[in-house]
């Protein structure tokens, strides 16, 4: 028998990208619910104990999701120890919980997604008053218009680049480069075998398809931004923190640091701009 105390979530209304969110929800909240880890997402917990969805869809748990997750925390809370009442932008948030793990009462958050999005996002997690919530495409410049300036502004694009055309995601980094001078943004990016793969169609488990990721770029690749991206002055690349088992072993990380290793793997990338 269905429990009838679960929300119902419509899996035909959240196909494509949209979808995605589940998946990365599923992940860090069988992480977080973990006693033996690191990661404290509670929020994330309730939501996966109550909405009803097909997460079988994603095959095995990860706890991929979980760490790039604390790597995004943790520069926006350094961000925001330099930058206090500073604002966080986050686009295509999904049912990202990242506000809340944080947790810092003088950031000012605003939060980015497509109308479906937001109106699960406004269903499901609670009213803050430091948060707005926009319902735009990050490709919508929009939404530009409506962050303040004044105490510096860190752009999170976690999960996102990956999925637009190439032109759209090295516009969207530069548009922001220009609007938020001496700001920062960080994205994490597929390699180009991994792009390939997903573009001929990569089923992950079952019949369910992971949406093409036309939009690539490897730790060297990224490097090089400064030279092609007007008004981005460095880059760094961004480690994740150390997991269990293969994802802890530091031995396997330092092999992942060397090329061509380092140019064939997922990298999480910290973008300053010109001020």
């Amino acid at each position: 028998m269905p429990d009838d105390r679960r929300k119902r979530v419509d899996a035909t209304t959240l196909t494509g990208v949209p979808a995605t969110m589940m998946w990365t929800l599923r992940n860090r909240a069988v992480e977080a619910a973990r006693p033996d880890t690191a990661f404290a997402d509670p929020l994330a917990v309730g939501l996966y104990e109550t909405l009803d969805y097909p997460y079988e869809n994603f095959g095995k748990p990860s706890q991929s999701h979980a760490l790039r997750a604390q790597a995004f925390d943790d520069e926006i809370r350094t961000f925001l120890a330099g930058h206090p009442g500073g604002t966080v932008v986050a686009l295509g948030e999904g049912l990202q919980t990242s506000y809340w793990r944080i947790g810092d009462p003088g950031v000012r958050w605003v939060s980015i997604d497509l109308p479906e999005v937001v109106a699960l996002r406004r269903q499901l997690l609670p009213d803050e008053p430091n948060v707005t919530t926009l319902a735009v495409s990050a490709l919508d410049r929009s939404w530009m218009d409506h962050v303040d300036t004044g105490r510096g502004v860190f752009v999170s694009a976690e999960g996102l680049l990956m999925y637009l055309p190439p032109d759209e995601s090295l516009s969207l980094i530069g548009d922001c480069a220009r609007r938020f001078p001496g700001g920062r943004m960080m994205f994490d990016s597929v390699p180009k075998w991994f792009s390939r793969k997903t573009q001929k169609g990569l089923r992950i488990h079952g019949d369910y398809t992971v949406p093409p990721m036309p939009f690539h770029l490897s730790a060297g690749e990224a490097e090089n931004l400064p030279d092609r991206v007007p008004h981005v002055a460095y880059t760094r690349e961004v480690m994740p923190p150390l997991g269990r088992g293969p994802w802890g072993s530091t031995l396997l990380r330092r092999l992942s640091e060397l090329p061509p290793l380092r140019n064939s793997r997922p990298t999480l990338t910290l973008c300053g701009f010109a001020g």
